[in-house]
């Protein structure tokens, strides 16, 4: 037998499995998992995707992600020296309690009302693990909604986007 049949006779079953790896692996898994993640997890599948009504309902960003939150009368993610990642979407109550005389001073928003809606804004880690936080997008959305005149104030231009 030459040397050539015998290559090719000792690949073939090699290359047959990569193709067949490959579907598996690369196709079928991902469109199985993909679609167990729709039908049990929808909201996380699809990036929870947060919305704002008063914006039409026009997705304004994800819960999952940290937002870029510049401006002094919205409540700011960590640090990025404190997030190794740098998108981390959650601070900590103490955190947020440290930015209210700022959002106070600039939106004359009272500080008991920005404390009363942290509080209401905190989420429980799993069970007693870890510490209780706060989502900052939440948080902000909060804010819009609930003192919708101070963050929409009607005639202004250009009108902020999340005002719709």
């Amino acid at each position: 037998m030459s040397l050539k049949k015998e290559i090719g006779r000792n690949s073939s079953p090699a290359i047959r499995l990569a193709i067949v790896s490959m579907l598996l692996c690369g196709l079928l898994f991902p469109l199985a998992v993909t679609g167990f993640a729709q039908v049990l997890f929808p909201s996380q599948a699809n990036g929870s995707t947060a919305h704002l009504s008063a914006n039409n309902g026009k997705a304004v960003g994800s819960y999952l992600i940290g937002q870029n939150f510049s401006s002094p009368i919205f409540f700011h993610s960590r640090n990025s020296s404190l997030s190794a990642s740098g998108v981390d979407p959650d601070i900590t109550r103490q955190d947020a309690l440290e930015q209210v005389s700022r959002i106070s001073t600039a939106t004359g928003i009272t500080e008991d009302a920005l404390y009363a809606l942290i509080d209401q804004n905190i989420e429980k880690t799993f069970l007693i693990f870890g510490d209780s936080y706060v989502n900052v997008l939440s948080l902000n959305l909060a804010l819009i909604q609930t003192y919708r005149s101070v963050y929409c104030p009607a005639g202004t231009t250009p009108v902020p986007s999340y005002c719709g």
